[in-house]
C-alpha cells in the first residue's frame, strides 16, 4: 500500500478505475498460438464507506477477479484499486498483510472454506496471531466477542467444523473475516450453499453487522433477489465489463439493459407476469468473444450497430445510473411503461 495520488473523496472507501486482468494462454514447445484471455477488461466502480455494492452476473462474468483483484491476490494487467485512500499494489507481501486487515471475504462455500482439523477457536486467534496480536486476554476477549456478533456462543469455540450444521459454519466464516476489524467485507455468494430456510438468517445477520459495525460490503451473486434485498447500488457485470451500474431501485424497476432485464425477469416472483425480457443461449467464450456488443448474439434487441460496434462508454448520468448500451434509451422507456402496466413488480 503505498501514498495516495490525486485527490480522493472522502466517502469512497474503494475505487477501482479501470482495471483489467488479462491471462495469456497456449504458446509453449509445441507452437501453439497464444490467446488472451480477457477476464476482466476495463472495469470502474466505488464504494462508499457503509454501503453495499451489488455485483451481479452469470458465472465466468469476471466477478470473483475483481474480488480477487481488490483482495491483492491477483495483479491487474492495468488500471488501479485505491483502498481507503491508498493506491493498492499487490506484488509486495507487506502490502498484502496491510491490505488484509481492511478487506475480507466471506467465502461461498461453508464446509470447504473452515479447516477440519481445526477449532473454531485457533480458526478465529489465527489471524489475530499473524497480525501482532499475542496478548492471551486479547484474543479470548476477541474471539468470545465475534462469535457472539454471529450468533454464537464463545463456549462452542472449543469444537471442529463438523460439529456444526451449515448456517453455523457460514457464521463461523463471518467471524473469521471480521476478526481482524476489517473495514470492507466482500461477500462471495454467501448463502447460494445453504439450505433455503437458513439463508434469510444469514442475510439479516449480514445486514445487522453492516449497521453495527459500519462496514462497506461488496455482495457478489448471480442471485439477484438476495442482491435486491441487500444493496444499496447494484452493478451489473457480463463477459468483463460492467454493462450497468445505479441506484438498486434504477436497476430493478426501470433496468435499461436487455442482460440486466433477462436477469430480472428470471426472478422468481409470482406477482410478476409476462417477463420483461428472455435470453438464450449461454455467455460467449471469453476467448473468443463475439464482435461488437458482447450480448448482441443473446439480444432480441440487437440491431447491425451492436453486432458490428462495443457499447458505448459507460457514463454516468445525473441520477447515477449508467448503461452501456446502444439502445438504452428506448429499453429504458420501455421497462418504464412495464413498470407502469405492473408488469414488473419487485421488492
Amino acid at each position: 500500500m503505498h501514498e495516495p495520488q490525486g485527490r480522493a473523496d472522502d466517502d469512497v472507501i474503494l475505487s477501482i478505475e479501470d482495471i483489467a486482468v488479462h491471462f495469456p494462454l497456449g504458446g509453449g514447445l509445441l507452437g501453439r498460438e497464444k490467446r488472451l484471455l480477457r477476464a476482466v477488461d476495463g472495469v470502474d466502480l466505488s464504494l462508499r464507506r457503509g454501503e453495499c455494492l451489488g455485483l451481479v452476473g452469470e458465472s465466468g462474468s469476471g466477478k470473483s477477479t475483481v474480488a480477487l483483484s481488490i483482495l491483492g491476490l491477483l495483479t491487474p494487467t492495468r488500471g488501479r484499486i485505491v483502498v481507503d485512500g491508498q493506491v493498492v499494489t499487490n506484488r509486495q507481501s507487506g502490502d498484502r498483510k496491510a491490505l488484509a486487515r481492511i478487506v475480507q471475504m466471506v467465502f461461498q462455500d461453508p464446509y470447504a472454506s473452515l479447516n477440519p482439523r481445526q477449532t473454531v477457536r485457533r480458526t478465529l486467534e489465527d489471524p489475530l496471531r499473524v497480525h501482532g496480536v499475542t496478548a492471551k486476554s486479547e484474543i479470548e476477549d476477541r474471539v468470545g466477542t465475534m462469535l457472539r456478533h454471529v450468533g454464537l456462543r464463545p463456549e462452542q469455540s472449543g469444537r471442529y467444523p463438523h460439529e456444526f450444521s451449515g448456517g453455523q459454519r457460514q457464521r463461523i466464516g463471518i467471524a473469521r473475516a471480521l476478526i481482524l476489524n476489517p473495514k470492507i467485507v466482500i461477500c462471495d455468494e454467501p448463502v447460494s450453499a445453504l439450505d433455503v430456510s437458513i439463508r434469510a438468517q444469514i442475510i439479516n445477520l449480514l445486514l445487522e453487522l453492516k449497521d453495527t459495525l459500519g462496514l462497506s460490503f461488496i455482495m457478489i451473486s448471480h442471485d439477484l433477489g438476495v442482491v435486491e434485498h441487500m444493496s444499496d447500488r447494484v452493478a451489473v457485470m457480463y463477459l468483463g465489463r460492467i454493462v450497468e451500474n445505479g441506484h438498486w431501485r434504477e436497476i430493478f424497476e426501470r433496468p435499461a439493459h436487455p442482460y440486466t432485464q433477462a436477469l430480472i425477469a428470471a426472478i422468481p416472483d409470482p406477482l410478476r407476469h409476462a417477463p420483461l425480457a428472455t435470453t438464450g443461449g449461454d455467455l460467449p467464450n471469453p476467448l473468443n468473444p463475439p464482435n461488437g456488443c458482447g450480448f448482441s448474439p443473446r439480444c432480441r434487441h440487437a440491431e447491425a450497430l451492436c453486432r458490428r460496434e462495443p457499447g458505448p462508454v459507460l457514463e454516468t448520468r445525473r441520477d447515477g445510473h449508467a448503461v452501456r448500451c446502444w439502445r438504452s434509451d428506448e429499453i429504458a422507456a420501455q421497462a418504464r411503461l412495464a413498470t407502469t402496466e405492473g408488469r414488473l413488480n419487485v421488492r
